[in-house]
């Protein structure tokens, strides 16, 4: 989903564990239909043979049918855990785990750098209706380009925006038009809404939200189930935002639209050994965790329908950091 994807790590061995159960239970009542179809035609009646064959056959076939959709579909990420369901409102929750040694190779800020390590989920800092308007500004500055794949994204701050198999600068490429798009309105809310996630963040982990600083990539993204056209459509490839952007110590999305009901697929999916979890996207929730490898996660493809999201960085280094976007 980000314009440049490096040193995407593999998955830890054994994360496949309930996918593999799940193929090995397909196969096995797979084998078992093939079983008791042919069983069953040897012992029929001869004069009843060809009928019953039919009717079999035909039952057959759409078992198998609806057996593999489940069984391609339920099985894409061996999730056994929802961490944070859709049509649930949290006030907060929130998992402690192990930090990682990822932060060990970067300059440590003291009151900053993840000690505490883990993940979050509230429907409690940004409100459906911020959502909404919040959405309105994506698809306002979507409007103007768009991937040819299934991934698009918009970086107010960078001016980044997808145009079919590339990227231009919003800002130079449409020049003096964006004011016919986005209004000061529309900025000051991005911020609103920024500082209202970085405010939570620090709550979470302990820290003073003024030792934290925004960070790129920071941005819009909007998906859908169209084919990938290049790299930068492969969204769900399992990474370690720490390894992949080294500024990043803090990550959060904001999720605008809902899960089931404006998409299918799509949620977020923290890859852990024998029982990933996974997070329902539902407008206006927040999930936040640190971003070294004890958070190793991706994104489940999107079946149909357009997901959108914000995905906002924050970094400990003042070094890294950028300003917010500024109507002009």
């Amino acid at each position: 989903m980000a314009p440049q994807r490096r040193g995407v790590p593999k998955a830890p061995e054994g994360s496949g564990t309930a996918q593999r159960r799940r193929r090995n239970r397909c196969g096995w009542v797979i084998a078992l239909v093939f079983s008791v179809l042919s069983t069953k035609s040897v012992r029929a009646p001869r004069e009843m043979w060809r009928k019953w064959l039919r009717t079999a056959v035909l039952g057959a076939c759409a078992a198998l049918a609806a057996l593999l959709l489940w069984c391609s579909l339920g099985g894409d990420d061996g999730v056994t855990e929802v961490l944070a369901h859709r049509g649930e409102v949290l006030l907060g929750r929130f998992i402690e785990v192990p930090c990682s040694e990822d932060y060990d190779s970067h300059r440590r800020f003291e009151g900053c750098s993840p000690r505490k390590c883990g993940r979050g989920v509230t429907d409690a800092v940004i409100t459906r209706d911020e959502a909404q308007r919040i959405r309105s500004v994506a698809e306002k500055g979507l409007s103007l380009g768009g991937s040819d794949g299934g991934a698009s994204i918009l970086d107010l701050h960078s001016g980044a925006l997808s145009v079919g198999r590339h990227f231009v600068n919003l800002y130079r490429y449409f020049g003096d038009k964006i004011q016919n798009i986005f209004s000061e309105e529309d900025f000051q809310l991005y911020r609103d809404v920024r500082q209202k996630v970085q405010h939570a963040i620090a709550q979470a982990f302990g820290i003073s939200a003024s030792s934290l600083y925004l960070t790129k990539p920071t941005f819009f993204s909007r998906i859908n189930s169209t084919e990938a056209r290049t790299a930068h459509d492969e969204y769900w490839h399992a990474h370690v935002d720490k390894v992949t952007y080294g500024s990043f110590d803090y990550t959060s999305l904001l999720y605008l639209s809902d899960y089931l009901d404006d998409f299918g697929g799509g949620r977020f999916v923290f890859i852990e050994e024998g029982a990933n979890k996974t997070v329902e996207p539902r407008a206006g929730r927040v999930s936040f965790f640190t971003s070294g490898s004890e958070n190793l996660h991706r994104v489940e493809k999107v079946h149909w329908g357009t997901r959108y999201a914000i995905t906002i960085a924050f970094t400990c280094n003042p070094d890294h950091g950028i300003a917010d976007p500024v109507f002009t």
